[in-house]
């Protein structure tokens, strides 16, 4: 299996510390906001390749960190005037409710930043004492310049370093490249008390505690999307190694960034939708379809057409998968004539060794869907055993991705009467030769996980 690693620039072969397990960690969402569609791809893209790991045969140890204190945090909560935990606890509640429906399984274990306080101290209690740290009036940096390698993942040189969006200039600092290990409270803000007064930690220091605490000093997998690698993730190296003088992550993955207008979607950009606000209008397996459809770490851009495309190439899935039952319902247990549908699970799997390409994936799930369809032309093809076969097969390779074809997935949920009226309004543009209109009724409503059967009898419709 090859895996792309950040840190070397190139495609690797997975070599996991300790043969068949894997210790991984991605950082997780800052509880200020519902997550947006940029934030979803990243949990889905990680859930597909953690769970392509334990079909694998690993044994996935899996950490997912949520940050719950933080500036905007506490923005938030003094502008509704609530604590902090309370904006935190809200989000993170409706974080992993928002995951469940897009089918992510839960994290082996989801710490807390405000939860690991003692680890976070001891780290850089450690981190002074070895001379890679300073406090400066209750405030402690990391001197950037003592750790050797600083950099390596990134590939920037620390003397050409110039000050970022994300990296702090203060007058208490002896580089502008140092970064916040420990701040002081300001006035009314949530504190602990440290050997530097009061006050709470920087953002980098606590994935650095949490994976020490939870997975050792070196882990297999250190995922994240791309615009973590500087400063974030460059500055977990930097503190971590300083500590241990082990390599941190084996192999370091970055998710592609989701685009709009080919701009990345952030919420500092303001150009963002939030999952939830997606999830009115497209059900959560179409969106989850929609984010695999790609591979990893390439951008995906987001727009209607793609969602509706991804709604149609799902569909034709479920349709394959529900005419499979139908046809073993019918079947008899006579011999038939053999299918061989191991080539698609060959094809599936390479994919997926290959840096874990969900799209060519895909395209092996297509290419199995039309070998079944083509197949069921044939009723000497209807033998239960080998339709049996068949549909475990294509549930097999779905449920590796996430996408649920044995159980009915959470729909969008639109009103009967609505869909009848566009049923009418869909009838109306046809009448008038509005075949555009027409055709967009009917991708809208499939979107919804409404599918229309135009029949002599008139138009049927079921949900999806």
């Amino acid at each position: 299996m090859k895996i792309y690693n950040t840190l070397a620039r190139q495609k690797e072969t997975l070599t996991p510390l300790t043969p068949g397990e894997l210790k991984m960690y991605t950082c997780g969402q800052t509880t200020y906001n519902d997550i947006h569609m940029g934030n979803a791809r990243f949990y889905v893209v990680f859930d597909a390749i953690r769970r392509y790991l334990e079909y694998k045969k690993y044994d996935v140890k899996y950490v997912q960190n949520f940050t719950d204190i933080d500036d905007k945090i506490i923005q938030k909560a003094n502008e509704e005037g609530v604590t902090s935990e309370a904006i935190a606890q809200r989000y993170i509640d409706r974080t992993l409710e928002d995951l469940d429906n897009l089918n992510v399984k839960r994290a082996t274990v989801n710490p807390r930043a405000t939860e690991e306080i003692p680890e976070i101290l001891s780290m850089i209690t450690t981190l002074i004492e070895k001379g890679f740290a300073y406090e400066n009036n209750g405030t402690v940096y990391y001197e950037v310049s003592k750790f050797k390698n600083y950099g390596k993942l990134s590939h920037k040189n620390v003397d050409d370093l110039e000050a970022g969006a994300r990296v702090e200039v203060e007058s208490g600092k002896r580089n502008p490249a140092d970064f916040v290990l420990w701040k002081p409270a300001k006035p009314d803000e949530p504190k602990w008390a440290s050997p530097w007064g009061d006050g709470r930690p920087g953002w980098h220091i606590e994935c650095s505690a949490m994976i020490r605490k939870y997975l050792g000093d070196s882990i297999d997998i250190h995922g994240g999307g791309g615009d973590l690698v500087f400063p974030h993730h460059e500055n977990e190296i930097a503190q971590t190694e300083a500590i241990t003088g082990k390599d941190f992550a084996r192999h370091w993955m970055h998710c592609g960034t989701l685009t709009v207008e080919h701009k990345k979607m952030s919420k500092s950009r303001g150009n963002f939708a939030t999952l939830r606000e997606v999830a009115e209008k497209y059900p959560h397996d179409v969106i989850r379809f929609y984010f695999i459809s790609g591979h990893y770490r390439m951008p995906m851009e987001f727009t209607d057409e793609v969602l509706n495309a991804a709604a149609q190439g799902l569909q034709r899935i479920k349709n394959c998968y529900k005419n499979l039952l139908d046809a073993i319902e019918k079947s008899s247990v006579s011999p038939a004539h053999s299918w061989d549908s191991q080539a698609f699970s060959h094809q599936f799997e390479t994919a997926m060794d290959d840096d874990f390409n969900t799209a060519d994936a895909i395209t092996a799930i297509f290419e199995l869907v039309k070998y079944i369809n083509t197949g069921l032309t044939d009723p000497a093809n209807h033998a239960k055993q080998m339709l049996s076969a068949l549909r475990d097969e294509l549930v097999k390779l779905c449920d590796i991705l996430g996408i649920p074809l044995a159980q009915a997935p959470a729909k969008a949920g639109a009103d009967d009467t609505e869909i009848e009226t566009q049923i009418e309004a869909r009838q109306a543009a046809k009448k008038a030769k509005n075949f555009a209109e027409a055709d967009r009724i009917r991708d809208a409503l499939l979107a919804k996980g409404i599918v229309l059967e135009d029949t002599r009898q008139g138009v049927r419709w079921h949900r999806a």
